[in-house]
């Protein structure tokens, strides 16, 4: 399956996953959240990047967006797969796979030792592919707002 990195013309397709990826989720995201995403993927001292899944005709068919991530612990980076959304019809259909692999390859061509991600607990779709990596961790995510 061809992956790709986003390019500036990318932008209304972008745009359209962007908001599909947050109706899924029931976000809304803030005025200025989908510029502001869109502009730490082209800053080149950003480590943040969003790459495309297409089919063999060019139609996108999903995105992954990642970065790198302190781990103190482990006294390393490891890559943070931040958002990973495919279009409905491409489901099932190893789409999810291969924007995992193309980050985990990523990852490894880097010499990072992981590649993490957050999913909500009601996703059992998402949850049977990411499974087929590795169980479930132990953790537990608290968000609180700052101010």
């Amino acid at each position: 399956m061809p992956i790709r990195p986003v390019t500036e013309a990318d932008r209304p397709e972008w745009d359209r996953l962007f908001a599909a990826y947050a109706a899924f989720y029931r976000v809304t995201p803030p005025e200025g959240a989908a510029d502001a995403v869109w502009g730490w993927i082209h800053d080149p001292a950003n480590p943040f990047w969003c790459d495309l899944a297409t089919d063999d005709a060019g139609r996108v068919l999903g995105f992954v967006q990642y970065q790198l991530m302190h781990r103190s612990l482990g006294g390393s980076m490891v890559c943070y797969l931040s958002d990973l959304f495919t279009v409905p019809e491409a489901r099932g259909k190893g789409t999810g796979r291969a924007l995992i692999d193309h980050v985990r390859a990523f990852a490894q061509a880097r010499g990072l030792p992981s590649v993490r991600w957050l999913t909500q607990e009601s996703n059992a779709t998402a949850r049977a592919l990411y499974d087929t990596y590795a169980p479930r961790t132990e953790f537990v995510l608290y968000s609180i707002p700052a101010t």
